[in-house]
């Protein structure tokens, strides 16, 4: 029996406690970095500089991997981009993904200039010919591919059907190259099928994960806009799959910095539970019982924790309604009265300081937690 049961009246999958489908998916290997089978889920991004400046592109790749980046991926356009790629494959500390669109002969020199990973676009690929071209390459040099669909460029025969939902065209497109890889003897798969909107882009992912069980999934809502709007829209649908189970990798696609994404990532990850790296930083909403300037005390202490790179939980608290005990959950607290706060570190009160030497307080005692794990 499945493990997975699916409502056809709302789309939705719905999971047996006992399993998680990132579980059954089958695992892949890309330069040793896994996906799948329950490894941990994937943080990626891609480049946003050009391969003709291959110093300039390891420099943002070091960068993104100090962030927390994992995996990247770098546009290949045209032949010119070729040669700084092979500099950048070389050196790079991640695994770099090739992306390719049209020209299916840029994916076979791509994987001759040390490409980890391919990604190609059923919708622009072209005929299956040229399709089985790169599954023969990647299949002898054990380069694993992402299917990635995109609601905006979905192949001409699956976009004009009219009797599927985009969503349903998402998953069909997906699953035909799927059957036809698997049939070629080619498993090194991951399956992506991105939309801009977030209720066709689950949709599709439960789709994908009901009829492609066994498939790596690679998640992301594609074109979702500038760092205020594609966070939220990426937490949104992303977390919700998370939270489903689904879900083996992950880019945040936002217009800014790619750090932004690799930052919105790992945020996202730890508030589903999945990994954290980062401190957490729990902190009450401001209401009439609070008795210190919590908004200035809160905000120097998230500037403060970015410089730390571990995943302890700091609790600043304005009142005594909730203060004592998040405080006393957390590694290190505060519970703040009128102008004072009473410090906390794991569960136990260890004194009271004056409003201004809160922060201070704080950080002694993350530093001493530091000092001795």
């Amino acid at each position: 029996m499945s493990i997975l049961q699916f409502d056809p009246d709302n789309q939705m999958l719905l999971q047996q406690p006992w399993q998680l489908p990132r579980q059954l998916t089958r695992q892949i290997s890309v330069a040793g970095l896994l996906i799948g089978g329950g490894a941990p889920v994937v943080v990626q991004s891609m480049l946003t500089v050009h391969t003709d400046e291959p110093q300039a592109a390891l420099a943002q790749i070091n960068e993104l991997a100090e962030a927390g980046c994992e995996l990247i991926r770098v546009a290949i356009p045209d032949k010119s981009a070729l040669p700084g790629f092979a500099e950048i494959c070389e050196q790079s500390p991640l695994p770099v993904v090739a992306d390719i669109h049209f020209d299916y002969r840029l994916a076979l020199q791509a994987i001759d200039m040390g490409a980890a990973k391919l990604r190609i676009n059923p919708g622009n690929i072209g005929d299956m010919e040229m399709v089985d071209a790169i599954i023969e390459a990647a299949g002898a040099a054990l380069v694993p591919i992402r299917i990635g669909v995109n609601a905006g460029s979905l192949d001409r025969e699956i976009a004009e059907l009219t009797d599927l939902s985009l969503a349903e065209k998402l998953a069909a497109s997906a699953e035909r190259f799927v059957e036809h890889f698997e049939e070629r003897g080619f498993y090194d798969i991951v399956v992506s099928a991105k939309a801009h909107d977030v209720p066709t882009t689950v949709t599709a992912y439960r789709l994908l994960s009901r009829d492609l069980p066994q498939i790596p999934l690679h998640l992301g809502i594609t074109e979702a806009g500038t760092y205020l709007q594609g966070s939220i829209k990426s937490a949104v649908g992303i977390g919700a799959l998370l939270l489903d189970g689904i879900g083996d990798t992950i880019r945040v696609s936002l217009t800014a910095d790619p750090i932004e994404e690799i930052q919105i990532a790992w945020e996202l990850l730890a508030a589903v539970g999945l990994r954290r790296r980062q401190p957490e930083l729990i902190s009450c909403p401001t209401c009439g019982r609070c008795e210190v300037d919590l908004i200035a005390i809160a905000n120097e202490v998230e500037r403060r924790l970015a410089d730390i790179s571990a995943p302890i939980k700091v609790a600043v608290m304005g009142c005594v309604v909730n203060g004592p005990g998040e405080a006393r959950e957390a590694d290190v607290g505060v519970a703040c009265g009128r102008g004072k706060g009473a410090i906390f570190s794991k569960g136990k009160t260890l004194y009271t300081v004056d409003e201004h030497q809160i922060i201070d307080a704080l950080f002694e005692e993350i530093e001493r937690i530091q000092s001795n794990p």
